[in-house]
């Protein structure tokens, strides 16, 4: 399998059929199909999947389906024509509809197993049938992959109906979680944070579904009422959907040898995973077990610096299970996130989700996540000491680069040379007893404001839990002044640019996105386009108009809000 190719101009794709000429599915073409699996696709009902890496699925297409967005500004970097998002053909595969697709697409998705980890512990109650065999894509369809200009992506519908992991669920997404993700994702490209992407998103004009969710200003920590929600499909890109815990599952397989071929599809999967994703870092001509000893550091290079990047951005991951980390190191599933308001580092937007996947807990998290993919490619390296030796290395070695990479973020986001511990201590404690905006705060340090008044446009004034403001006041003043004599040398003029960089202007928060995905359940798109259109912008400026509306504190009336301060399930 070529995961790059060299290509003399790049693709312009305008139709379908252009689209189509770009297929390439390595993973249904170069691994196992579940053997019960049907060719029809036609697999929707709970059941238990034994082996293989993937089962056919047919998706559910949209009943009447409407186009609502599209990701412009991937659909520039892949050559696609902004046209092709409302082209009939384009909208009906991308809503669910391969029956007609042209050759050489395939009428049938595929849909895949994975384990269950959470914070390090193996779990099979989530498996309906308690032996791990039933826990995977419940919604999720995969329906193509393709070489773009070189780069692999496989194009996932997400609310594409049953698959035989759905757990008795219908299978289906609700507009109001797929603009979250739909909005999420290009934001944190945006942003520069390694992430799946946006293609498209599409709504049923007719179909509606029922889910727990919250009355209007309920600030019930759980979802009091049931409401009809507009089903949607979204469609996420990637160079592979590959997960930790679809790792964990074939190593669980093969560590207690549930059948003969256990230990050959996890070799398969990892060896898949390494030409997917880990192409261009591994020497194809090293032995597997070498390559597995490889691809960990590499992984755990990526895993590190992207735990970072979500704390510099204000991103908490607030369901971080090892099944919703990508074993290619970006994040995905936009389940329960959320982007922090007021500083806390034990912020978790999920009310289900515990402190152990809270804001400042993350790195925490991925070490865990780190220690189940170890676990899981372990079995490849037996008879193989000295690869174990190295495996464990890089393991215990985690907390060590993971403070590395905490350490840089933080410099470059406070605009020093090198990470200062007192100086950064007395400022979280400050932030947390003043009750600072995240975004805003980091934001106006930027403009490395001569007195702390600028920072004050980033205070929650009635949130403080000082009992002493004005000795607060002079603790500001004092830190202000420590931090400006630390901060990098250069001109004035190059430090603001640099930390502007780091430090966005807009985020997105969860009560920009609820009036968005209200209105477009009511048909009108204007404001998510509008959000998009902002967010994809995070480091600029932009205008008087844009500011006043998207860079400003959070509203005292929306605080503890369910929906928009915390959310029980994102369905």
């Amino acid at each position: 399998m070529t995961t790059r190719r060299h290509r003399e101009t790049p693709t312009t794709v305008a139709t379908l059929g252009d689209l189509a000429q770009l297929a390439d599915y390595s993973l249904m073409d170069t691994l196992n199909s579940d053997p019960e699996g049907r060719a029809s696709g036609v697999d929707h009902a709970p059941r238990q999947v034994y082996s293989g890496h993937y089962v056919p699925v047919s998706p559910t297409p949209l009943e009447n389906p409407e186009y609502v967005a599209h990701g412009k500004n991937l659909f520039h970097e892949l050559g696609f024509a902004d046209s092709l998002a409302q082209s009939d053909d384009f909208v009906r595969m991308f809503s669910g509809d391969l029956s007609r697709v042209p050759e050489p697409l395939r009428k049938v998705g595929w849909a895949t197993g994975y384990a269950l980890s959470i914070y390090g512990t193996e779990f099979y109650q989530q498996c309906p049938f308690q032996t791990g065999n039933g826990y995977g894509d419940g919604r999720a369809i995969s329906v193509l992959e393709a070489v773009i200009n070189g780069q692999r992506w496989e194009m996932q519908l997400k609310g594409a109906g049953r698959t035989p992991y759905c757990r008795g669920g219908d299978g289906r997404a609700v507009l109001r979680s797929s603009v979250r993700e739909f909005l999420a994702q290009e934001h944190m490209h945006a942003l520069g944070v390694p992430t799946s992407r946006s293609l498209s998103l599409y709504v049923s004009l007719t179909e509606k579904v029922r889910r727990p969710w919250y009355s209007e200003g309920s600030r019930s920590v759980d979802p009091d009422v049931m409401v009809s929600d507009p089903v949607a499909i979204s469609t996420r890109v990637a160079p592979s959907f590959i997960r930790v815990g679809q790792l964990e599952l074939f190593g669980r397989r093969a560590r207690k040898q549930e059948h003969p071929q256990a230990m050959a599809e996890l070799e398969k999967l990892v060896l898949h995973l390494i030409d997917r994703e880990y192409g261009d870092a591994i020497d194809k001509s090293l032995a597997t077990a070498e390559k597995v000893v490889v691809l960990a550091g590499e992984f755990r290079n990526r895993l590190t610096s992207l735990i970072a990047n979500w704390i510099r951005v204000g991103y908490c991951q607030g369901n971080f299970n090892s099944d919703n980390c990508a074993a290619g190191g970006f994040t995905l599933d936009y389940g329960p996130f959320g982007f922090c308001d007021v500083f806390d580092p034990q912020y978790q937007p999920w009310t289900g989700g515990g402190q152990h996947f809270a804001f400042f807990n993350q790195p925490a998290a991925a070490e865990r996540n780190f220690g189940s993919f170890c676990s899981a490619v372990r079995p490849l390296l037996a008879g193989h000491p000295d690869c174990l030796r190295q495996l464990e290395e890089i393991h215990s070695d985690f907390p060590k680069v993971m403070q590395a990479q905490m350490e840089q973020m933080w410099a470059a986001k406070l605009g020093l040379d090198a990470f200062d511990a007192d100086l950064f201590r007395e400022l979280a404690s400050l932030m947390v007893e003043t009750r600072v905006d995240y975004t805003m705060f980091f934001r106006e340090l930027s403009h490395l404001p001569d007195d702390i008044g600028p920072l004050e446009k980033s205070f929650y004034k009635g949130l403080s839990c000082a009992s002493d403001p004005e000795g607060l006041d002079q603790r500001w003043s004092a830190w202000l002044a420590k931090w400006k004599s630390h901060t990098r040398p250069g001109t004035r003029e190059q430090l603001s640019s640099q930390m502007k960089l780091i430090n966005p202007k807009y985020s997105l928060r969860e009560w920009f996105v609820v009036p968005a995905y209200q209105q477009a359940a009511a048909g009108n798109y204007a404001l998510l386009r509008e959000l998009q259109e902002v967010m994809t912008q995070p480091y600029a400026e932009q205008s008087e108009d844009v500011a006043e509306k998207y860079y400003r504190l959070k509203p005292s009336a929306l605080f503890e809000l369910g929906g928009s301060s915390h959310y029980s399930c994102s369905s």
